[in-house]
């Protein structure tokens, strides 16, 4: 195959693949298919261009938004061409100008450029989702709630799951206030720079700066299934970034199926604690046990406990700096609040603590070691010893199998207790600006 038929293969493959199924031509606000969109564009594929892709050629305008109560226009509205008296079509018509003014032809927008009463090309359009908005030209985001950069952090733009993944997903993005007039003169407000937009983004979503340009994919979210799953498979997304102040939250924990370190929802990263992380990354791994992370264990040591009957008090103290206590509640029952109290109260019984701390400093030299800052910040977890063990036997005629002794005790798996985000902790005794370097046998990978 010589480059000119390799440059219309990829051509035709990303044409039928990895753009919207059928786009508005804005010169008549009609409907074309990826047929139409095909011979629109193929003279415009370079002979040549060994380094060619697609989306040079192929560029949309598409759509982001809260949706209206009622008036949206619909796929069958606009085919029939009933849809202008719609509360919902000015939008449209403001979103089509701005697209032409950026130069382009066509463009998409969930409302109408969906036949949602066909169930193929629904679930293909839910499936297809981020990838649409990933390969579009120009993300256009519509901010009906907001007239001033001082009203942006508060849009309902940024409290919902699946227009957070419309953030993320475009290379390019231009955002409008409530009447239609740009937030600022930029072509492209997704700027690597921390302009005042982006810092405004960061404050609004709680996603850190770095964050936002962080794409994974794809992100499928399917209209109807909630804003609170959407909203957890994004956070999901985002710890594959392995970005450590994704922990910074505060409140209820998301009804996840497998793990407890998911906010409930984008509120929860509100007036959060100011913590230091390192800009190195964290290995994040979503299992069927939680959320794998490698955690930095400090032992806590319980001075005191009180059973309160719906609930467990407890006081506890770092061996690290032992003036220091953390108090803690837990509303846990399978987890702190034993049938037995009084066993429970007994060494045999009790349960062991530990701070999982997250903001820790993996230090290279000539061996790793681990650094402790002044102002850590992690998980409480705790385990329990497990049941006691059958009596040991140690034949003397073994051939071949290396005997040990019985066990002394043997614990549970580290399990997160407090259900509410990271727990901040400050050692006096450390320095500001300095660490307490500590042996790198108290990392450990646990399951949260």
């Amino acid at each position: 195959m010589n480059q000119e038929e390799s440059n219309f293969d990829k051509f035709e493959q990303y044409v039928m693949n990895n753009i919207p199924i059928r786009l508005i031509h804005l010169s008549d606000m009609k409907f074309v298919a990826r047929s139409d969109v095909k011979k629109h564009f193929r003279s415009s594929v370079p002979l040549e261009d060994s380094l060619y892709h697609p989306s040079e050629s192929v560029r949309y305008a598409i759509l982001s938004h809260r949706w209206l109560d009622e008036g949206e226009p619909t796929y069958d509205e606009m085919k029939a061409g009933t849809a202008e008296g719609l509360a919902g079509y000015a939008k449209l018509k403001n979103f089509c100008d701005k697209a032409r003014e950026y130069g382009m032809e066509f463009a998409w927008s969930d409302t109408c450029c969906i036949d949602k009463n066909n169930s193929t090309e629904l679930d293909e359009s839910i499936r297809s989702m981020f990838r649409w908005y990933r390969n579009s030209a120009i993300c256009i985001v519509h901010l009906a709630q907001s007239e001033t950069i001082v009203d942006v952090e508060h849009d309902e733009w940024f409290t919902r799951g699946w227009t957070l993944q419309e953030l993320l997903a475009p290379e390019r993005i231009k955002f409008f206030y409530k009447h239609w007039s740009p937030l600022t003169d930029d072509e492209d407000d997704k700027n690597m720079e921390p302009t005042e937009v982006m810092e405004t983004l960061e404050r609004a979503t709680r996603i850190p700066f770095d964050d936002l340009f962080f794409t994974p994919g794809p992100i499928r979210v399917a209209y109807g299934e909630g804003g609170d799953r959407a909203f957890c498979r994004l956070i999901e997304a985002i710890m594959q970034a392995g970005d450590p102040s994704v922990f910074n939250w505060k409140g209820q924990a998301a009804q996840h199926c497998t793990s407890r370190a998911i906010p409930q929802s984008p509120q929860s990263f509100v007036n959060c604690q100011v913590l230091e992380f390192d800009d190195e990354r964290l290995e994040m791994t979503m299992t069927s046990l939680g959320l794998r992370v490698p955690l930095a264990i400090l032992p806590l040591n319980v001075s005191w406990r009180r059973f309160d009957g719906s609930s467990t008090c407890l006081k506890l103290k770092c061996p690290l700096c032992p003036t220091i206590e953390i108090d803690f509640t837990s509303y846990d029952h399978a987890n702190l609040f034993p049938e037995d109290i009084g066993r429970a109260m007994s060494d045999e019984y009790s349960w062991v603590y530990a701070l999982g701390v997250v903001n820790y400093s993996n230090i290279e030299g000539l061996r790793e070691i681990l650094g402790i800052r002044r102002k850590s910040a992690g998980f409480i977890l705790a385990r329990k010893p497990k049941s006691t063990f059958p009596p040991g036997f140690q034949p003397t005629d073994a051939l071949g199998i290396t005997i040990v002794s019985r066990p002394e005790q043997k614990f549970t798996k580290w399990s997160l207790v407090n259900n509410g985000g990271l727990i901040a902790v400050e050692f006096p005794n450390i320095p500001e600006g300095s660490v307490v370097y500590i042996d790198p046998g108290y990392l450990q990978s646990v399951y949260l």
